[in-house]
């Protein structure tokens, strides 16, 4: 038998969220007769839910204190010495980083353990737009080019997200693929039951948004939609699954507008809930590819989304959804036109459902990264 190629996967942490259902998806999918994986990863904070604790509970990781989100100079150099130390004992063939400080920390840890390993980093998602302000952004995007430099493979989710990294000088066309995500089919029960299990009106629309409750999601503007509906005598109920720490105040305003919204916390079950929903919507200032998204298409919605990031990648607008800009007034008003056109939201969604079966396979993405790690490793 060959000798496996040993892969070290290295993430900041496992928070809900899209990096880390791929980081999972590669953890369990890749082949074991070709690949021997070891995942690090830090610590969630107290307002996030951990996906390895909520959902992959088959995932096995070591955890590094201070890889986390927090920022910290002495917790940041203790994850970094950790960080040393666990390459030279796995001694990995490959080196993939997954967001942004895992990739400063991780590549630069790579180098002085000097183990000779490949290294590849995955941008997830934007760093350039929506996180950092002013001096901030300038300072990431010269660690990022410097990096850059020092990296064999780099990897976007999405072609607009590559664009805009090759634009600010980081990295070059030769570095870069683009890797779609991929998720696994899902097989759900019918609408019908599904509503009935999740205790549903049977005939109301609804529209689900699921994402984290933070700033760059602008769940702010979800509620501005949720009022020009009720402004507009719109039949049409919001359901929204995730927290964040903009969970409370979101509740208090809409309970206060007395908005057709139901908080329903973090879920597991994501895909029965957009299979009894009519439409998906997402807010955000900016995006990668959201799993989100690629879980509503796979379910067969309509999707109202703005067009920031690579969302155009999975929203085809007028096609599988409708991509407006990222403001309030022009969300709503293609939220109504899929209200009031159920053949509309039909067609868009089985477009959609078709879109996401060619593009966003889990057998795709494994194929994908089994070619770049054997690349890597045969290089």
């Amino acid at each position: 038998m060959a000798e496996r190629t040993r892969v070290m996967q290295i993430i900041a942490r496992m928070n809900v969220g899209g990096p880390a259902v791929i980081v999972a998806e590669l953890m369990r999918g890749l082949d074991k007769n070709q690949f021997e994986q070891i995942l690090i990863t830090g610590y969630c904070d107290d307002t996030e839910a951990d996906y390895l604790d909520e959902v992959a509970t088959d995932i096995k990781a070591t955890r590094i204190a201070g890889l986390g989100r927090s920022v910290s100079p002495v917790a940041d150099l203790k994850a970094f010495v950790g960080l040393i130390k666990t390459i030279q004992q796995f001694k990995p063939d490959v080196i993939h980083t997954h967001t942004a400080k895992a990739g400063v920390l991780g590549r630069i840890a790579s180098i002085i353990a000097g183990r000779g390993a490949i290294r590849i980093h995955t941008f997830h998602g934007h760093l350039l737009h929506g996180y950092f302000t002013g001096w901030k952004t300038q300072s990431v995007i010269l660690i990022e080019k410097f990096l850059a430099g020092k990296t064999d493979y780099l990897i976007a989710i999405g072609n607009q997200v590559k664009k805009d990294l090759i634009a600010a000088g980081i990295g070059n066309e030769k570095k870069f693929s683009v890797f779609f995500p991929g998720l696994p089919d899902v097989h759900t029960e019918s609408k019908s039951s599904l509503r009935r299990e999740l205790e549903l009106d049977p005939t109301a629309i609804y529209c689900t948004f699921v994402g984290r409750l933070t700033q760059i999601k602008r769940p702010d503007r979800l509620l501005d939609i949720a009022a020009k509906m009720v402004e507009q005598k719109v039949n049409i109920y919001f359901l929204v699954a995730g927290e964040g720490e903009l969970f409370e105040s979101c509740k208090t305003r809409a309970t206060a507008q007395n908005l057709p919204i139901t908080f329903l916390g973090w879920r597991k079950d994501i895909a029965q809930l957009f299979a009894a929903s009519d439409i998906a919507i997402l807010t955000s200032d900016n995006e990668g590819i959201p799993l989100t998204l690629i879980q509503a298409a796979q379910a067969g919605l309509p999707i109202v989304a703005p067009s920031v990031g690579s969302i155009a990648d999975i929203v085809i607008n007028e096609k599988t959804g409708l991509l407006t800009s990222p403001l309030a007034t022009p969300m709503a008003k293609a939220l109504v036109a899929l209200v009031e056109n159920p053949e509309k939201r039909s067609s868009m969604g089985m477009a959609g459902k078709a879109h996401a079966r060619e593009y966003f396979s889990l057998e795709r993405m494994l194929r994908d990264h089994t070619g770049i790690y054997n690349s890597a490793h045969n290089k």
